[in-house]
């Protein structure tokens, strides 16, 4: 689903093959060496006083992370890219970035819960105030703005509701009111392979690298790039903070981003069958997936992104949160766990009970489904299983 060159590149898998590492920097070897690293010596004192060599210190990258850190920067067209422990660190990390007192910061209402958590407490200790707003809301984004926003929040689309906001409608206004105005964006539902969000006006573009660049289901890191004009001081930030990553799980990352493009298109393959399937069942009131023709969100999707990913919703009618119970436990391959982008096919009801704006008619219980590497029959007779147990 994704175009096959970018810019005059090779192609996206060609890329993703080769990315982050020049083997003859390290004799021959293929992939980048694993570095565990805290000290780092200096030959003399004046290379010390002087910082003139590559590494100075663990925290401050090792060539295993640089490795990865460049595989992202071409990915993400970024000035610069830090890795961090946790997808959520990677959006509270930014935040703080450029937060201040007294700032007033815009955040779009369908996004990540555990985010709206750490706006909604440590900003709000922090003299932050913090404004939902929907995802539909377009041109009216202007009358939100005042001249003390300073940084603007958005998911596309949200990964439990999968509504889309128009990105760059959304961050020109911004840039517009507020030239200062810092634009930032949790891609992690797209990645950088089927939406860019530096090439649509945002600033900073966040990822939870746990999902699907690592997509085996055993690392959590965060990926935060950001453009030339806000790098430095993001970068600066994250040395404060001392927020870095090791060279185990970076390697793994990179290993497992090798083969990221290959498992994103059976996951999108396998989601628009089930979901086109699911559209025409009698239990189902609504599917939730931006690439459907009739999802509310279509035409901004097919306008700006390259592809979908394997991560929907979909809603059971006239079924209530405890009834719909019976439908997660009759399941056999999805497992019951958070998360999602991995190999393997889970399955949650997502709790929409902390948003501001109403997402419109109760018309049942939603549903997510992460879409592994399973086959479309095992997982179609696995949710139909579900969904006969709640009948």
């Amino acid at each position: 689903m994704n175009e096959k060159n970018d810019g005059g590149k090779p192609g996206i898998n060609t890329r993703l093959a080769h990315l982050g590492n020049d083997p003859h920097a390290y004799h021959g070897f293929v992939n980048p060496p694993v570095v565990r690293a805290s000290t780092v010596l200096f030959p003399d004192y004046e290379t010390m006083r002087d910082r003139s060599q590559p590494y100075l210190y663990g925290t401050r990258g090792t060539p295993t992370t640089d490795a990865l850190c460049k595989a992202l920067n071409d990915l993400e067209g970024a000035a610069g890219t830090v890795l961090v422990p946790s997808g959520l660190a990677a959006i509270s990390i930014p935040v703080l970035a450029f937060a201040k007192a007294g700032m007033h910061m815009l955040v779009v209402d369908s996004l990540y819960s555990p985010n709206r958590h750490f706006c909604d407490t440590v900003l709000n200790r922090l003299g932050v105030e913090v404004e939902y707003f929907s995802p539909h809301i377009g041109d009216e984004f202007a009358k939100l703005m005042r001249p003390n926003t300073g940084i603007v929040m958005l998911e596309a689309p949200a990964s439990n509701s999968f509504e889309m906001c128009d990105v760059p409608l959304i961050s020109n206004i911004a840039h517009e009111e507020n030239s200062d105005c810092v634009v930032m964006m949790d891609n992690t539902w797209a990645t950088p392979l089927y939406f860019k969000p530096l090439d649509f006006g945002v600033d900073i573009s966040i990822h939870a690298l746990t999902k699907y660049p690592s997509g085996h289901s055993d690392i959590l890191m965060g990926g935060v790039s950001a453009n030339e004009k806000h790098w430095q001081q993001l970068q600066d930030t994250q040395f404060a903070l001392g927020t870095c990553v090791g060279g185990d799980d970076a390697y793994l990352l990179l290993r497992g981003m090798r083969t990221m493009n290959i498992r994103l298109e059976h996951q999108a393959r396998t989601t628009m069958q089930l979901c086109e399937w699911l559209q025409g069942h009698k239990q189902v009131s609504r599917v939730l997936y931006p690439a459907l023709p009739d999802d509310p969100g279509y035409a901004l999707w097919k306008r700006d992104f390259k592809g979908a990913s394997g991560l929907f919703s979909f809603v059971i009618r006239d079924k209530g949160r405890e009834e719909c119970g019976a439908f997660l436990n009759a399941l056999k391959i999805h497992g019951l766990g958070y998360s999602w982008a991995g190999y393997e096919s889970l399955a949650v009801m997502p709790n929409f009970s902390d948003r501001v704006v109403a997402m419109g008619p109760d018309e049942g219980t939603t549903i997510r489904i992460q879409v592994g590497l399973e086959d479309f029959d095992d997982l179609q007779e696995d949710i139909e299983r579900g969904l006969a147990a709640v009948r």
